[in-house]
């Protein structure tokens, strides 16, 4: 559909962007969000599977965090071509494939979904899953490109948490079925969302665009790749996302594991995290256009660490009420540093642009450059941070053999945020010059 492509887009020109960019920006963002968010659903489907797994199946609680850690790991892989098919061909194209990519695996868990299934072939379904993880990248890294920098902190806070939740409605989903039809119905789980899938394809097919400035352009990621920050910010990915990931996947196993609730008892409270680690992330995006991602992300990080050390005494106690508490402080905490370290992401390239075009560059082509590298540099931390949610299933998946307990596990996550908050204070808030040369850009990271 020809006319679904737009030649020009200037989010930046004021003009253009009141009389013109605002409306076509926030409908291509609300479809983008609701596909993004069955995507989410998918990829965590199996989060909400193996609380029906009861001792009909077979499976240990190794084999349970197995099945939960290998969509995270399929999914951070996706995001890497994901972000490229978004110039390959088109936001508003890639979005539909991708909505109907994800008819696959839940077709498929649909069938096979029954005890006496071999564990081997419940980790194919898992790994089929995993696509749903690659939504997220194409559909920021196309988000990036519609908004202004002033309000991208805003709109893809916005667009990454109302894809989140996705985790904690499939997983209210989950809980519906089990408290109406039982632990032995999962497959109405998959019946709900095969519509929901179609739906969200073809409400992308007849209401979002492409946006020719970003078509073929696919050499971004190779330049992103050579820049420091890419790696710093990753890394931070890692801890915000990589934790929101990885506990949303977790917390129900945590739960039955450490404390011996039943399926209907985990259900019941595990979708609490997710929900409002999703809501928060736009509120890490707004405080970041107002006070700095980099303050933000400080704070969250240090706050994360503080909130661990209490799910170790809790975990030490046998609190339960204590550990609940502290585990979904703990996602709200990793909703808002998801929306401080995307709004950081533009920020670092808007600087560079800026310096370049008072040196004389050419500032149309500057902030062009600009908005590809953070797009670019959105697709490659989200597959990296992805990968925080692998690192920690593995590491309950061991600790949980060895010690019977989550504690090492959190002892080694508490180790990791404090890393993060001197890779923070250290990168981004210790030299006076970077703050400076920040402010004078006008976009604080």
């Amino acid at each position: 559909m020809p006319r679904r492509w737009i030649e020009h887009w200037d989010p930046e020109d004021d003009q253009f962007w009141e009389e013109t960019g605002k409306r076509v920006a926030r409908r291509n963002l609300w479809f983008s969000v609701f596909s993004e968010h069955i995507g989410f659903s998918i990829w965590t489907l199996w989060s909400v599977v193996v609380l029906f797994m009861g001792p009909a199946y077979g499976f240990s609680a190794a084999d349970k965090f197995l099945l939960v850690s290998t969509p995270t790991v399929v999914g951070a892989v996706m995001r890497i071509p994901y972000t490229f098919a978004v110039a390959r061909f088109g936001g508003r194209n890639w979005t539909i494939i991708s909505a109907l990519l994800l008819l696959i695996p839940t077709a498929l868990t649909a069938v096979v979904l029954h005890p006496g299934t071999s564990l081997g072939t419940f980790v194919l379904m898992a790994a089929l899953g995993g696509v749903g993880g690659g939504n997220f990248a194409s559909s920021m890294a196309n988000i990036n490109t519609f908004y202004p920098e002033r309000h991208k902190g805003w709109a893809l806070g916005l667009n990454a948490g109302g894809g989140n939740l996705g985790v904690a409605v499939i997983q209210l989903v989950g809980l519906l079925v089990i408290g109406t039809a039982g632990a032995t119905a999962p497959r109405l789980v998959l019946y709900i969302y095969l519509p929901l899938i179609v739906i969200a394809a073809t409400c992308a097919a007849l209401f979002m665009d492409n946006l020719a400035s970003v078509r073929g352009d696919t050499k971004a990621m190779r330049e992103v790749v050579r820049y420091g920050h890419t790696w710093v910010m990753s890394l931070l990915y890692v801890g915000t996302f990589g934790s929101f990931i990885g506990y949303s996947f977790a917390f129900g196993l945590v739960l039955q594991n450490q404390f011996g609730r039943t399926p209907l008892q985990a259900a019941a409270v595990t979708f609490l995290g997710p929900l409002l680690g999703s809501l928060s992330r736009p509120i890490g995006g707004w405080l970041s256009d107002r006070i700095g991602g980099g303050r933000v992300t400080f704070a969250t990080f240090g706050a994360m660490a503080l909130a661990t050390v209490v799910l170790v005494l809790a975990s030490s106690a046998d609190s339960l009420a204590w550990f609940t508490v502290a585990f979904i402080v703990l996602f709200v905490l990793t909703g808002v540093g998801n929306g401080s370290t995307y709004k950081m992401i533009p920020a670092i390239f808007q600087v560079k642009a800026r310096a370049a075009i008072q040196a004389g560059a050419d500032e149309a082509a500057e902030l062009r450059n600009a908005r590809r590298l953070s797009g670019a540099l959105i697709g490659l931390a989200g597959a990296i941070g992805a990968l925080g949610g692998l690192f920690i299933n593995l590491a309950f998946r061991q600790s949980f053999a060895e010690a019977h307990s989550g504690v090492p596990a959190f002892v080694g996550f508490l180790v990791f945020y404090a890393v993060c908050v001197g890779v923070t204070w250290f990168g981004y808030l210790r030299k006076p010059a970077v703050r400076a040369q920040v402010a004078l850009a006008g976009a604080e990271v």
